[in-house]
């Protein structure tokens, strides 16, 4: 049974890496022409305007303990891309703004880590870095899982904007079965078929290399 504070050490984080992941689209889509986000009341800290209890706390807490890949959701930002100034391209950087914002706090968490290690070693240093470290992979897995190329992920609106006028307007229509259709591809087939894991195939990878990019930089900060 995972403690509270084991809870809190997964939960806290998560929370942190999400909501700055929803601003950073709406700060993107606010840049680019589109100021809905703002209108809406969104582009704030606050996680309470964020957070969706199933898809923020519970679902992800639940498939941890379950050891399946764990994925969740917060309330979407909202963006009206006909009101950027070039809808097909700005919502590509809209989309790319939120996996963009974790890979910085990555960073900015590695830096502080690496920081830490100049601390005297008490109790409290030694559980804020464990909190430091899950926020490092929780933030490079949210960036990385997000890219993935399944409608309503961000990775959907990047590859729809590369794809011609008719390709993207087909592949756009995957779009309406949202959660269904994560919950089949990235829970169900896994356990059905053997090798299918595109949480494992696809960002198992790229997760491990940016995660010994970011742990090396600590090091670099700790002087070793």
């Amino acid at each position: 049974m995972m403690s509270v504070l084991g809870f809190a050490g997964l939960v806290v984080p998560l929370v942190v890496a999400i909501v700055f992941h929803e601003v950073a689209h709406g700060l993107a889509a606010r840049a680019l022409g589109d100021p809905t986000a703002d209108e809406a009341k969104r582009l704030s800290l606050n996680p309470l305007r964020h957070v969706d209890l199933v898809g923020t706390i519970l679902l992800p807490g639940m498939l941890a303990l379950a050891k399946l890949p764990v994925f969740g959701w917060a309330k979407p930002v909202p963006v009206n891309k006909w009101r950027l100034r070039n809808p097909r391209v700005g919502m590509m950087i809209v989309a790319a703004a939120g996996p963009v914002s974790n890979i910085v706090m990555a960073v900015l968490g590695a830096l502080l880590l690496g920081a830490m290690a100049h601390l005297p070693q008490a109790m409290g240093v030694q559980v804020a870095a464990e909190m430091l470290l899950a926020f490092i992979q929780i933030n490079l897995f949210l960036a990385l899982f997000n890219l993935l190329p399944i409608p309503p992920f961000d990775g959907s609106h990047i590859v729809e904007g590369l794809l011609p006028q008719k390709a993207a307007v087909f592949y756009a229509r995957f779009r309406r079965l949202g959660f269904a259709l994560v919950l089949v591809l990235l829970v169900v087939l896994p356990q059905l078929v053997p090798g299918f894991d595109l949480v494992d195939r696809w960002v198992g990878p790229p997760f491990d290399w940016a995660y010994r990019q970011v742990l090396t930089l600590a090091r670099l900060v700790m002087g070793g």
